[in-house]
């Protein structure tokens, strides 16, 4: 249970890194930001343990869950842009 806590907390620090780092106006408000970061950081987990990386009960390292949560804000963007 604590590890879910984790990876949320992860998530929304990785959301304002990633929000920072990606290209373009991206999602405006911070609730919306956050959410997005904490999904790229439980997506990040998700597929580190399918893929191996980490063990069931581990969460993604910091730069993965930033990784994701870019990846979740440029998707979006592309698919939110007019």
């Amino acid at each position: 249970m604590m590890h879910w806590v984790w990876t949320i907390l992860i998530g929304f620090a990785a959301g304002m890194i990633a929000k920072m780092l990606t290209p373009g106006g991206g999602p405006g408000g911070f609730w919306l930001t956050a959410i997005l970061g904490i999904g790229g950081s439980i997506a990040a987990t998700f597929i580190g343990q399918a893929m191996g990386f980490y063990t069931v009960g581990n969460s993604a390292g910091f730069f993965a869950s930033i990784i994701g949560a870019a990846v979740l804000l440029l998707v979006y963007y592309f698919v939110t842009k007019k």
